[in-house]
Parts: C-alpha cells; structure tokens; sequence
C-alpha cells in the first residue's frame, strides 16, 4: 500500500473555524459585563436633590462619612436614619477610631437651612474639622 503525501482533506471538506460570529458573542459579553459594574456602584448617601454650583469639583476618594438631610428634615448616617444625640455619638466613635475622619453633608436642594447648619453643628460637636458639603456640578447647556 502505498503512502500519499499531502493534504489529507479535500478543499470542500477542510475544517474552518468562524471568527465573526465568536466575536459577535465577544462584544455581547464585554457590553454585558460593562453595563453590570456600572449597575453596581455603591452610593454611601441617601437620593436627595441636590443644589448646583459652577465651581463644584469632583471628589473621587471613598473614605468619607455621608451624612444627608431630606427635604422634611430627617438626617441620614450612611444611609441609616438618625438621631442628634445618635449623630454626635457615632461620629465621635468614628473620629476615636480614626483621627482624620472627613465628613460630607449633603442636603437636599429643598432642606430647610437651618436644618442643614444644624446638622453641621452636630459634627462640629463630634470633633470633627474636616466637613465639606456634597453639590452637583451645573451642566453647561443650564447656564444662560
């Protein structure tokens, strides 16, 4: 029996592999995988409205205490409610544990002031000197 040399399939039967439609199911699962991280941000604030300013700049660093006031007055510790005596306590705690303890307040853009200054008063009381109040960059298209 002779040997034969050469290709051993035929041109119509030679096996071939697909790419388009592999990379058809690439862009699916990269569009998929993308869109489930943005899902999963995880927002340490109550939703509140709130107000715009021109000079706001973003703050990208995650070790911040969140504290938010609704708009019917009601403070928010990491997104559970408390109480003034509760706030002072827990922020205290927290500067104990951690000395340079920064803070974020953000009210809602229909929060009373008062109830707002309030709440500063509260972790000023705590000891604590690093606060900052949470606004919302204005888009360009609403300024006149």
């Amino acid at each position: 029996m002779p040997v034969k040399l050469g290709p051993k399939l035929n041109a119509e039967n030679e096996a071939r592999i697909e790419i388009i439609p592999l990379i058809d199911i690439m862009f699916f699962l990269l569009a998929s995988f993308m869109l489930v991280s943005l899902s999963m941000v995880n927002s340490k604030s109550v939703k509140v409205n709130l107000p715009t300013a021109t000079t706001a700049a973003p703050d990208t660093r995650k070790d911040f205490v969140s504290i938010s006031v609704d708009k019917a007055g009601g403070v928010y510790l990491n997104k559970k409610p408390v109480g003034p005596n509760e706030l002072v306590t827990s922020l205290a705690e927290m500067r104990r544990v951690r000395p340079n303890t920064r803070v974020f307040v953000s009210g809602d853009q229909d929060a009373r002031h008062g109830d707002v200054v309030h709440v500063l008063d509260l972790v000023r009381a705590a000891g604590i000197e690093k606060v900052a109040f949470e606004v919302r960059a204005e888009s360009v298209t609403a300024r006149p």
